[in-house]
């Protein structure tokens, strides 16, 4: 009676959490903020967001590209009159700060006192078709930024309000698609791209799949536990002790204010199937006394006495696997980790909390097939363990070829990412992203600072002749397609005070042409063009422009020699630069992913190292611990080199993760040996009987894991994928190697000294 009292008291409590959890799981909310993929606490972070309040960030813009009818030209008046139509739509949302387009693109011409703006394009003017293509052309930065250079399409560029959260911004582009509708524009004939395209669909999809994934697990898991256990209360009280812990970590995670992104949506999934090992071991101990015979009280305690050590201990190793990811720079990995590490922990709590009350209040179960002599599954695994036995030069051999080759492999990994590098190449996003990069100037931002020497101008002559050459260097060597900075500024200045002539669009020849120039400058400096590249009172600059997304590597490359190039051409007394922006700070995740992963990776194989030393105090039982958790790990890196996957944000966590995953098996395989040497003196007798007591519980797990991360491989997202896929192999590879390397490495190393193994086990809570 006082047990089931004690059982009721636990249930209640863990309701009156639970309730609590669910109330901050109704505000969750979805988000997917480009921003936060910047490397937290960089001094380039710092950089550019004061860079940005100075000048605007450079992605809060759309891109919208216009095909022309099949046939037509983008100079047909009939397609340039619903260009027009739709720029003036756009121009009067709500949000939308600027817009640039064909048909507003103008000559300034300066007469007198005023500033008179003609049009590059009359469509109401059929007559003037010809001089008006003819003109276009002929003109700097019309061609391949507004109107493409087969004449076939156009882009209307509309600048948004800083930062614009989800919603305004899925409004504003729902306006947009419902005008390009009303307008005759169908669906193949316009795309858009930028950064509140991608917030859109990215958020979209992550509510999506999170739902068809965590659907999956259930019905896979479900259907895994059904035919391990055969009994409902094997199926379903899992389930609950899990289905707990998830909604204990999402609570946590939106109480701390923490929204759901690409990386923390993966949390759901990945507990639902790593949180079933700790009560999979428990019931499948359970079930095994009640089928010796023993009472339901006896064979609760003796599962949770003798689970109790090694579940501990892998929920340990596990929730520090997910730690190690602390620390990335990258937010959306930090949380991830921190957040899943903690659900971990409360999972184990739950699994030896709420799990042995409900058993407790359970009737004692009828078993399906009661035996008293051993199990269906001792049967196998005892041939399998006599077979590896048997062949263990060949297994031992076998693995050392494949970690050879592999380490070999490996090598090949390279670290490249792409700004859309989440999207599978055929996703219609990422299309239409390429058609940007094919028809007009790319949709990856350039960002440079220019700062005048002290005493300097950015208006002064010297300063506007290094900066012209730093352009030139840009569009003919970096492959900026469009650029735009103080230069330009002068340089339509100058034309527009000489009767707009394409003959005068250069800078000045003396400084007294400057002065007149700068001083007519005032005329222009409301034009929101103007204030993006310049500070009002002339102290800092601003060279943008926009190009291909060529891949980080390609675009490391092109920093580096930029940045030679600027060393070596630009005069520190007169001119001051600074590489800069969204892209650059995307590219310094780069530089630190390496590091990160390897810290991460290190800090993962000390800290088990240290458990084990400290639990064993044996310097064997560490390599036989690590060593068939490392070499999954190597085979999964070999088939990343082979397949040619390269390491990036997402695919950066997969090794420590999966590490910390793997090991679980090889410490509650270790732990339960441990109990059996305090019975069984012989140690071959003592492995073999472990591997049958375990061997089921291993398997089963294993299968779980596999097929739980197997069910990844159905996202949209590449990163998801892979990391569905690569922890997928490695859990497979592991499983095998648990159960072919581990025994073969106890018995070698272990073989006269038993003793070393043989050490009393803490209770549960010891």
């Amino acid at each position: 009676m006082p047990l089931r009292k004690l059982s009721y008291s636990v249930l209640f409590a863990l309701a009156l959490v639970s309730g609590l959890a669910l109330f901050f799981v109704a505000q969750l909310r979805f988000n997917y903020n480009f921003n936060d993929f910047y490397p937290a606490g960089d001094p380039d972070l710092d950089y550019y967001q004061q860079y940005s309040a100075r000048f605007g960030n450079d992605n809060d813009y759309v891109l919208l590209g216009l095909e022309a009818p099949k046939g037509q030209t983008v100079f047909e008046p009939t397609f340039l009159a619903r260009v027009d139509s739709l720029t003036r739509f756009i121009a009067q949302r709500r949000h939308v700060t600027q817009v640039s387009s064909p048909t507003t693109a103008s000559n300034p011409v300066v007469e007198g006192l005023g500033v008179f703006n003609i049009p590059y394009l009359n469509p109401k003017d059929p007559s003037r078709r010809a001089q008006d293509s003819t003109l276009v052309y002929r003109t700097p930065g019309l061609v391949g930024n507004l109107i493409s250079r087969d004449a076939r399409a156009v882009t209307v560029l509309f600048q948004t309000s800083p930062n614009l959260s989800k919603p305004p911004g899925d409004s504003l582009l729902a306006a947009v698609r419902t005008e390009l509708k009303r307008q005759g524009f169908p669906e193949y004939e316009y795309h858009m791209a930028g950064k509140m395209v991608a917030q859109s669909v990215f958020v979209d999809r992550l509510q999506m799949e999170l739902m068809v994934f965590m659907s999956l697990s259930v019905v896979l898991v479900t259907g895994l536990l059904w035919l391990t256990f055969r009994t409902w209360w094997g199926v379903v009280l899992p389930l609950v002790v899990v289905l707990g812990a998830i909604l204990w970590g999402l609570g946590l995670m939106s109480a701390c204010g923490v929204s759901i992104d690409l990386m923390t949506a993966l949390l759901p999934v990945m507990l639902f199937v790593v949180g079933m090992s700790d009560t999979i071991h428990i019931i499948t101990r359970y079930v095994t006394e009640l089928g010796y015979g023993a009472s339901k009280k006896d064979s609760l305690w003796i599962a949770l006495k003798e689970s109790g050590f090694g579940s501990g201990l892998s929920a340990l190793t596990t929730s520090i696997g997910f730690f190690t990811l602390m620390t990335s720079t990258i937010r959306p990995i930090y949380n991830f980790g921190l957040f899943t590490g903690i659900a971990v922990l409360l999972t184990f709590a739950l699994s030896f909390t709420l799990l042995p009350a409900m058993l407790l209040l359970l009737r004692k179960p009828q078993l399906r097939i009661p035996r008293e002599d051993g199990h269906s599954w001792d049967g196998v695994l005892g041939r399998l363990f006599r077979g590896v036995l048997a062949r263990r030069q060949w297994v031992v051999g076998i693995s050392a070829l494949l970690m050879i080759g592999s380490i070999a492999s490996a090598s090949r990994i390279r670290i490249n990412s792409a700004l859309l590098d989440d999207l599978s190449k055929n996703d219609p996003v990422k299309l239409d992203f390429q058609f940007f990069e094919r028809q007009f100037a790319g949709v990856r931002p350039f960002e440079l600072d220019l700062k005048p020497a002290p005493g300097r101008n950015i208006y002064d002559l010297a300063v506007l002749h290094e900066t012209e050459e730093i352009e030139t260097y840009l569009t003919e060597k970096f492959g900026l397609n469009f650029v735009a900075s103080p230069v330009t500024l002068v340089k339509s200045v100058r034309k527009a005070l000489n009767g707009g002539l394409l003959s005068e669009y250069r800078l000045p020849d003396s400084e007294a042409e400057l002065r007149r120039i700068t001083n007519k400058i005032k005329l222009f400096r409301k034009k929101p063009e103007f204030r993006a590249l310049v500070l009002p009172d002339g102290t800092e600059g601003r060279l943008t422009g926009r190009m291909p997304d060529v891949g980080s590597i390609r675009a490391d490359k092109l920093n580096a020699d930029l940045r030679t190039f600027l060393r070596q051409n630009t005069d520190p007394t007169i001119l001051q630069t600074r590489l800069t922006g969204s892209a650059n700070l995307i590219d310094k995740n780069n530089e630190n992913l390496t590091l990160n992963m390897i810290t991460g990776m290190t800090i993962d194989i000390v800290m088990v190292t240290l458990i084990v030393l400290a639990l064993f105090r044996s310097l064997r039982m560490t390599l036989v611990v690590l060593i068939p958790n490392l070499v999954p790990i190597l085979i999964v890196a070999g088939v990343m080199g082979l397949a040619g996957v390269s390491m990036k944000v997402s695919t950066s966590i997969i090794f420590t993760i999966a590490f910390g995953i793997a090991v679980d098996d090889t410490i509650h395989f270790i732990s339960k040996l441990k109990l059996t040497l305090l019975k069984e003196p012989n140690l071959f007798k003592a492995v073999r009987h472990t591997y049958l007591l375990a061997g089921k519980a291993v398997i089963v797990t294993s299968l779980i894991l596999v097929g739980g991360f197997s069910t990844l491989i159905f996202s949209s997202f590449d990163g998801t994928f892979y990391v569905g896929l690569l922890i997928g192999l490695t859990l497979l590879f592991g499983v095998v190697a648990e159960l072919t390397l581990l025994p073969i490495l106890i018995l070698a190393f272990y073989r006269h000294r038993p003793k070393e193994i043989r050490q009393p086990v803490p209770a549960l809570g010891g």
